[in-house]
């Protein structure tokens, strides 16, 4: 794995820190607590680490509030309100949380009209005995709980969105339809009803680098207990009512105290056909250094999907962290890890696998 990150200007502290970096992927365990968080959102995984680092240090916590500061900062305008419009225009959001020890979950897909998605989240897994909550009625349940309804459109979004209609709705996410999807907006009627893709690639539609920043973030707090979250507002220009991997367990992420965690980020369409944080959380089960569980949980969606684009990280049971990515266009993958060798976030980077 390669890392990199910005030095400070003390050049001794620098080198401190490279040596911390090498020990700490090297060795068999390390130091509890731990957080590791896809892309490089900073302050996210800063707020993360500030958690975990003072009191009782709550896994909960930690995830909850990392993943909110990247909600209240847009980040990358995948994440959080004023980003993603649908064909109508509407941001949506999709958000999860799951505990690593009960493997509770709690979700909301689709959620409309409220900032706070990882938050609300939080409530479906601790006060319902179901997992996910959709669209319209997980609005409902946001405002019972106290969230407060509001529109997520900025001026922002509303510009992106008239600029995608202007451009002939291109690109969007439609197959099979007429007038031709390619050069047209809809609405649309379905074309050659009972066709199906003789091929994985002949129903893929890329949503773009840039397009799939999810947040995903897996935090290990100084007990050993792990939880892990995503949030997002998913795919640009998307089909109304679309979900991604984000709020499905063991696609978006996926965590096991006894094991380890996984968070994705990419082709959420594709991703959640796999389930590939859960499979890495496995691969770690039986004896799998964490980027090698990344690796292989990736290797098994690139078979089917050459084109496809993503990334995975991971953290084992004992906090040591892995990364793997493929067909981003960049060549590599960057990444936030924070740990006690650590001191504070440091953004890392992997180079992606080639097919």
């Amino acid at each position: 794995m390669h890392s990199v990150w910005t030095p400070p200007p003390d050049r001794m502290f620098a080198g401190l820190l490279s040596f911390l970096f090498l020990t700490f992927l090297n060795s068999s365990s390390a130091s509890l607590p731990v957080v590791i968080t896809t892309w490089e959102f900073n302050n996210a995984t800063a707020k993360a680490w500030e958690v975990l680092s003072q009191g009782s240090g709550d896994a909960f916590d930690a995830i909850e509030q990392g993943c909110s500061v990247c909600e209240e900062e847009q980040c990358d305008r995948t994440v959080g309100y004023g980003g993603s419009p649908d064909e109508n225009g509407e941001t949506t959001l999709d958000a999860m949380i799951m505990d690593g020890e009960t493997f509770n979950v709690g979700a909301v897909a689709s959620i409309r009209r409220i900032k706070s998605a990882i938050s609300v989240a939080r409530k479906v897994l601790e006060h319902t005995s179901h997992s996910i909550l959709a669209g319209d009625l997980a609005t409902q349940f946001a405002v019972e709980m106290g969230f407060k309804e509001e529109s997520l459109s900025t001026t922002e979004s509303k510009q992106m969105w008239t600029d995608w209609r202007n451009n002939q709705c291109q690109p969007n996410f439609w197959l099979n339809v007429s007038p031709d999807h390619n050069s047209n907006c809809g609405p649309y009627t379905p074309t050659h009803p009972n066709s199906i893709p003789t091929k994985a690639e002949d129903h893929f539609s890329r949503g773009g680098e840039g397009n799939h920043d999810t947040i995903g973030m897996v935090a290990i707090d100084s007990k050993g207990h792990m939880v892990a979250g995503t949030s997002t507002n998913g795919l640009k220009h998307k089909i109304p009512g679309r979900v991604g991997d984000s709020p499905i367990p063991g696609a978006g992420a996926y965590v096991d105290n006894t094991a380890g965690g996984a968070a994705c980020t990419g082709d959420g369409d594709v991703m959640l056909r796999f389930l590939p944080s859960y499979q890495a959380v496995e691969s770690m089960r039986q004896g799998h250094p964490p980027a090698e569980a990344a690796r292989i949980a990736l290797q098994r969606i690139i078979v089917h999907y050459p084109q496809f684009e993503g990334a995975v990280v991971t953290v084992s049971k004992d906090g040591i962290v892995g990364a793997a990515c493929f067909g981003l266009k960049s060549g590599s993958f960057p990444f936030n890890v924070a740990t006690p060798e650590f001191g504070q976030v440091v953004s890392m980077s992997v180079d992606c696998l080639k097919y």
